[in-house]
C-alpha cells in the first residue's frame, strides 16, 4: 500500500495576492469589465476607478448612477442591476 504524504500549502497574502492584484493587466481587466456592464446598463451610468484603494493598495472599480434618469431606469427597469449578469 502506497503512503499518502500530507503537504500543507500556505498562501501569503502580502507577498503573493496583493502584489498580483497591483499589476496593470489586473487594473485594466476591472476596467474593461465595469466599462461593460456600464454599457450594457445604458445612459447615465459611469465607471470610476481607483489603482489603489484602502488600507491593502488593491485596485477599485464602481459603476454607479449619475444622472436622475439612470436612477429611475435602475428603480423601475433595475438595469443596472440586469447589467451585472451580462
Amino acid at each position: 500500500m502506497a503512503s499518502t504524504r500530507i503537504t500543507k500549502w500556505k498562501f501569503h497574502v502580502q507577498k503573493g495576492y496583493y502584489p498580483l492584484m497591483r499589476q496593470g493587466a489586473i487594473m485594466a481587466a476591472l476596467e474593461d469589465l465595469g466599462a461593460d456592464i456600464a454599457a450594457r446598463a445604458g445612459d447615465g451610468v459611469e465607471v470610476e476607478s481607483e489603482a489603489s484603494s484602502g488600507k491593502r493598495g488593491t485596485p477599485r472599480v464602481a459603476v454607479f448612477t449619475a444622472t436622475a434618469e439612470a436612477r429611475k431606469n435602475e428603480a423601475v427597469d433595475r438595469s443596472l442591476t440586469r447589467a451585472l449578469d451580462g
